[in-house]
């Protein structure tokens, strides 16, 4: 009796540590989540974390199906995350496919993009033709801009008529360091929504910025892409692509 007495004990002594490492890792990866890139400046805070013993639930309303998936990608990059609860609501205010609807994606592609600035991009979108204004730091940036606005479902073309002038001071957004977690969500989100990717099925992890990706490719041009688009998402450093190419 002494000695299960003893182990009761002990048991009884070691819940309450137990429940305080549990709560503090919760509090944790609620707290890098919520200070993500993707959280602060994708969605734009409009997402609500709770997590409980690993398992995080998230809520809120976003414009888009494709938010609410980065929201999900993102949370479930972060150490200790052993579940996601995916209960946001896609509640867009415009139709889809509208002018405003395709305005809204562009604002969106464009902040998770490398080398090319949301802030300083400015976006009409008439019966699909979308006219490009605002400022580029260099030519290269301004029609990086072009390029990534045209792969855009829904865009019939788009004017151009940013202004080129002198990059700003140091410290600007487009230079800005971006947690793994949201690169990672980012990378996959390229993956999916581009046409020649979207049905390849492949692993994504990041570390210090550098994107590691596995997988099959149909052919090396499949994994080149792979690899380019992976490079265009921001904050990446690297892009390190072991994907195997069908014989």
């Amino acid at each position: 009796m002494k000695t299960h007495t003893r182990i009761a004990l002990i048991l009884a002594m070691a819940l309450p540590v137990a429940a305080f490492a549990s709560s503090s890792t919760d509090s944790k990866i609620e707290d890098a989540a919520k200070a993500s890139y993707n959280y602060r400046t994708v969605l734009e805070d409009h997402v609500a974390v709770k997590c409980t013993d690993g398992v995080v639930t998230l809520t809120g309303i976003v414009q888009d199906r494709s938010e609410k998936t980065l929201a999900e990608d993102t949370v479930a990059n972060l150490p200790g995350v052993v579940g996601v609860n995916n209960n946001i609501e896609v509640k867009s205010e415009f139709p889809e496919h509208s002018d405003a609807w395709i305005a809204l994606k562009i604002h969106s592609e464009l902040l998770i993009k490398a080398n090319v600035s949301a802030t300083a991009t400015k976006v009409d979108v008439k019966n699909g033709i979308v006219t490009l204004t605002g400022t580029a730091t260099s030519s290269a940036q301004k029609d990086l801009t072009e390029a990534y606005v045209k792969d855009i479902d829904n865009v019939k073309t788009v004017k151009n008529d940013m202004v080129v002038e002198a990059p700003p001071a140091a410290g600007t957004t487009v230079g800005e360091v971006i947690d793994d977690a949201s690169i990672t969500s980012e990378v996959k989100y390229a993956l999916l929504s581009h046409r020649s990717t979207s049905a390849i099925s492949t692993k994504v992890t990041t570390n210090d910025s550098v994107v590691v990706i596995s997988g099959i490719a149909g052919s090396d041009a499949e994994k080149d892409l792979v690899t380019k688009l992976a490079q265009d998402a921001r904050g990446v450093k690297s892009v390190v692509n072991n994907m195997t190419v069908k014989a």
